[in-house]
């Protein structure tokens, strides 16, 4: 650990007493407020000098990774089909296919009203954060390759036969037309386009057509290892399948580089795809149904009967992406009416999917938690504030950050010890920290170490310690792959990390009552920052653009007003009501 040397630590309290504070349309500060200098008081970081509390090192990514796709059948059984797969004969009347998309919804359900946020700059739409590696675009590995075709098998492990897999083909097909937009070497261009459109060819050459729409099957048995009733005989048919499908149609069809007749191909290969989103559980095969409260859901695992299945959330949201792609394409209202009736489903089931201070469970049906998963959620539920523009999913994410934060560093990371005593506790894990079920994170030994002046440690792991708070993994030195307790300001991560962007901005609102609420501006050293107490008589709102962890709390930081610039710790103030 490297010493600090103590510096002088002394500043200016600026209260800003907004007398009959108002606010404006936008959500900024509005009239004057009256503002009183303070006479200099102590530093408010005991231990720790203002150099180093307020400042924020700019070279280390803070940014959490994103985690593998998952795998729908990597927990499970895979046989040879146990009865044939009855595949569409021939190509397909594109004409026919269209004319064919029903009018209708296949039932009432419940809507609130949410909306399609049409406007979302490229980056921001699905799956444009999920490109094909040039590394991994001729894949062959223990479970994945590609036939002569240059389709994607899945195989259950080495020298043993390849299937379609109708997930594995659709997110390999979207990574490459993600690369292909944005690849500028010709070759690497054109192979990246030749890798989508084979996986969609091979999907529209083993369709099913059945009740006037194509379904994409499964053809092997399959029975899942933890999820009681996910047992199939081939084939069988996933929503979260069939709503990929049609954002891998749609966004191949508005490609560069593809005749007319693609184009069209791919267009209809997209309007049979939405066609089984538009047919209910009372035939089959189905992969839709609303349950007993009247709510809709697209059932990555359908169940054996109507209305039954595992009710998976992260499928359904992958499906919901290919909705929304459908109707920004199309405009066609009914993908708009299913979209609404989907995110309102999602809001609604949200304190079942969550699991406070853990990991999120993967499904209702089961309700079993998923470390796995729970940094999909948070992704996925990002992304649906950014589709409908609803801060609604923006507060889901939140909460889901907070209860089991990504736990991976980047290199440089960097915890801040203040002057003083501290614990550190021995855990039992993993070797490299992360958490295993058998351990439970048992605590093994404690020691108390005293530090005459602040200090730094290498940072190897922030994550949450089951039964606990949120823990720090010290990466080197003499307390090596020891954990400290995350305690502002005795003992913190330097730097922003888990950012999030949000597009809308959302409102963060200010205690009224005259509650004191301390604001900062960092700087990279610490030097040019500044803390302001402000305290208003109303409640008073302002508008932000992230949520981040910065030196250790979950801070936003506000976009206009006298405060524009400032973050603000996030339990001081509600944020969209929350």
């Amino acid at each position: 650990m490297s010493e600090i040397p103590p510096t002088l630590d002394r500043r200016r309290l600026l209260r800003l007493a907004a007398a009959g504070a108002a606010v404006a349309a936008g959500g900024t500060f509005a009239g004057p407020a009256s503002v009183a200098t303070a006479a200099p008081v102590p530093t408010p970081f005991p231990g720790i000098p203002r150099s180093l509390a307020l400042s924020v090192p700019r070279g280390v990514d803070g940014s959490a990774p994103l985690p593998p796709l998952p795998d729908p059948i990597s927990e499970g059984r895979i046989a040879r089909p146990s009865r044939s797969i009855p595949y569409a004969p021939g190509a397909p009347d594109p004409r026919t296919v269209t004319d064919d998309v029903p009018t209708e919804l296949p039932f009432a359900f419940n809507r609130t009203g949410y909306t399609i946020a049409t406007d979302l700059p490229d980056y921001l739409r699905p799956w444009r954060d999920r490109p094909t590696t040039w590394a991994n675009v001729t894949p062959n590995s223990e479970h994945v390759y590609l036939d002569s075709q240059g389709v994607v098998q899945y195989r259950p492990g080495w020298n043993e036969p390849g299937y379609d897999q109708p997930v594995t083909q659709i997110q390999f097909g979207l990574g490459c037309i993600t690369s292909y937009r944005t690849e500028q070497d010709p070759a690497r261009k054109a192979l990246f386009l030749t890798r989508a459109k084979a996986q969609a060819n091979r999907l529209i050459e083993k369709r099913v057509e059945k009740r006037g729409a194509w379904y994409f099957p499964y053809p092997f048995d399959f029975t899942h290892a933890a999820h009681s009733g996910v047992s199939y005989r081939a084939p069988w048919y996933s929503g979260m399948a069939q709503g990929e499908a049609i954002s891998l149609f749609i966004q191949l069809s508005e490609l560069d580089g593809l005749t007319a007749e693609e184009r069209t191909l791919y267009r209809a290969a997209a309007d049979g795809a939405f066609s089984s989103l538009l047919r209910a559980d009372d035939a089959q095969p189905w992969v839709i149904n609303k349950n007993d409260s009247g709510y809709l859901w697209i059932q990555e695992y359908p169940g054996a009967q109507p209305g039954t299945g595992d009710y998976t959330y992260n499928g359904m949201i992958f499906a919901m992406f290919g909705l929304w792609d459908y109707f920004v394409a199309t405009g066609n209202q009914l993908a708009a009416q299913l979209y609404d009736g989907s995110a309102t489903t999602m809001a609604r089931y949200f304190p079942l999917l969550r699991n406070v201070r853990w990991h999120s469970y993967y499904c209702q049906t089961h309700r079993i938690p998923a470390p796995t998963y729970h940094q999909h959620h948070i992704n996925l539920f990002r992304q649906l504030h950014w589709q409908t523009g609803s801060p609604d999913f923006a507060h889901h994410q939140d909460v889901l950050t907070d209860d089991f934060p990504s736990p991976y560093l980047r290199d440089g990371s960097t915890i801040a010890f203040a002057a003083g005593t501290h614990t550190l506790y021995r855990l039992d894990t993993a070797a490299d920290g992360t958490w295993v079920a058998a351990k439970g994170d048992a605590q093994l030994e404690t020691k108390k170490v005293t530090f005459a002046r602040a200090t730094q440690a290498p940072a190897a792991m922030r994550r949450r310690i089951e039964d606990r708070g949120i823990y720090y993994r010290i990466g080197a030195g003499a307390y090596a792959d020891w954990w400290v307790g995350e305690v502002w300001p005795s003992s913190f991560l330097r730097g922003e990390y888990l950012t999030t962007v949000f597009r809308p901005q959302r409102t963060l609102t200010f205690p009224g009552g005259n509650q004191p609420v301390e604001v900062y501006r960092f700087t990279e050293d610490g030097t040019a920052a500044s803390i302001k107490t402000v305290a208003f008589v109303n409640p008073s709102k302002a508008p932000f653009d992230r949520r981040a962890i910065v030196n250790g709390r979950p801070m936003c930081q506000i976009t206009a007003g006298t405060l524009t610039g400032y973050w603000v710790a996030a339990n001081q103030i509600t944020t969209d009501g929350h």
